[in-house]
């Protein structure tokens, strides 16, 4: 595996839209960014900024999440995911994440720690699972 820096840093900017915001408040004005996806783009800022520094072959999954939405973003409002590498423990990376509006409100917040894997050893184990199902 390829080191991976301490302080490793990842960015990514996003618009507020329908589709990744809450809609059952029944109310249009009321839709803000949903916490499965700022999660799910927390993740994936996480896992681009290291893809670079992995060998061929080689990808992270998540393993452990530990956010916390702390303020609401309404539709038509830009936010940032940020992203820090903390800690890097043998497969195991640990990152600080933040996400940010464009106005610097900071709405969500926590840790977030991802396991490195080598892609074809990986298929092949959900292969097994499904052949097990059979």
């Amino acid at each position: 595996m390829a080191e991976i820096p301490i302080g490793t840093k990842g960015f990514f900017q996003l618009l507020v839209t329908s589709d990744i915001s809450i809609n059952f408040l029944d109310n249009e004005q009321a839709r803000v960014l949903g916490t499965p996806w700022m999660i799910a783009y927390l993740e994936i800022t996480c896992r681009n900024s290291v893809m670079s520094l992995l060998e061929k072959g080689l990808d992270t999954v998540g393993t452990h999440v530990d956010i916390r939405h702390l303020a609401a973003a309404p539709l038509g409002t830009s936010v940032r995911f940020i992203t820090e590498v903390l800690s890097v423990q043998d497969r195991r990376i640990n990152f600080r994440v933040e996400v940010v509006t464009e106005d610097e409100e900071k709405i969500g917040e926590g840790t977030h720690e991802r396991a490195v894997i080598n892609v074809a050893r990986f298929a092949a184990k959900m292969q097994e699972k499904l052949a097990r199902r059979g």
